[in-house]
């Protein structure tokens, strides 16, 4: 089969299309014959070696040399103590605890990582979802975010803030989008009530407070986030500056504990609440905002594209282009 492969960290030119071995599913597993998949932050970090935290999946190379965690695609093998999947299931799925290896024509899946892809969803659509709106979905529902209050999204233009301004509207949220000039009327169009570029703007200075945030992209300490959240207010960081990461941690464990403000980092639980977002999109609730679709052989470019920063929602690689 083909798949992409690497065996250093480095720019997307480390990145090559190889023919390997069909993988074989274990016990509890399946084979996916794999129709799309995702790009995430946590994919294009893999790739790169960067942060350090990453090299806990091998220090000095990569530990899994096909890249890749979103998947959609059909079942093709069932390894044994399998009950959840048949031959012929359209499904989709992390497989981020499962080894890696989505960018390819085949991977092997953890039944426990997958769920059913509805018919109406294409292949695409479900690769777009599971990272990005598990993360969006997860930060929100920690919250306690009521209707009516405010939620700022920081890095918006990306896949989890597309997901989460989605999220945000049903709930009855009013909505805050900061991401670069560009992309704010695809911001407000996708249903952000207030737009902020950030070149221009520090959200953190404008003397305005919010009842959330959520932060893809931190690079602010904890005191600054402090200051815009009101008194009951809740910081969740998705990603980041690592050392703002790790300082919002501590120091937003100290925070917290002396003032009714929370400040905290997600603690993202693979494939949890995958269901109920394939159940808002078949209610037509939800839908993935897809930037761009590249071939497996353009995975590079594709992340390329990712590394430059200015795509819209998600980008996906399609198999069958």
């Amino acid at each position: 089969m083909k798949a992409v492969y690497y065996e250093r960290y480095g720019s997307p030119d480390a990145l090559t299309i190889r023919e390997v071995k069909r993988p074989i599913p274990k016990a509890g597993e399946v084979l996916v014959k794999v129709h799309a998949a995702g790009i995430n932050s946590w994919d294009w970090d893999m790739i790169r070696g960067k942060p350090w935290i990453v090299r806990a999946w091998g220090m000095t190379g990569p530990r899994y040399r096909i890249p890749g965690s979103d998947i959609s695609g059909v079942v093709t093998e069932i390894g044994s103590a399998v009950s959840k999947f048949k031959i012929g299931d359209e499904v989709f799925g992390d497989l981020c605890e499962c080894g890696w290896g989505g960018y390819a024509e085949f991977a092997c899946a953890k039944e426990t990582a997958l769920a059913r892809k509805p018919s109406s969803m294409s292949f695409e659509q479900a690769a777009a979802i599971p990272q990005a709106g598990l993360m969006a979905l997860q930060s929100l529902n920690q919250s306690h975010i009521k209707e009516g209050q405010s939620l700022l999204m920081n890095g918006a233009g990306g896949g989890v803030g597309t997901f989460a301004i989605q999220l945000g509207r049903m709930m009855g949220l009013e909505i805050t989008a900061v991401d670069v000039g560009p992309k704010l009327e695809a911001l407000r169009q996708l249903g952000a009530h207030h737009t902020v570029d950030y070149n221009q703007t520090d959200f953190t200075r404008q003397g305005i407070k919010y009842d959330m945030i959520i932060d893809v992209v931190a690079s602010r300490t904890a005191f600054s986030y402090r200051r815009a959240l009101s008194k009951n207010g809740r910081l969740t960081i998705v990603g980041g500056n690592m050392s703002v990461v790790l300082g919002t941690l501590f120091t937003g464990a100290i925070l917290s504990r002396k003032q009714g403000r929370k400040l905290g980092i997600l603690a993202y639980r693979a494939n949890d609440g995958l269901d109920s977002l394939s159940e808002l999109f078949q209610q037509g609730q939800l839908t993935p905002v897809i930037d761009s679709v590249f071939s497996l052989e353009q995975t590079p470019e594709a992340f390329r594209h990712f590394a430059a920063g200015l795509f819209f929602g998600k980008v996906v690689i399609s198999m069958d282009s």
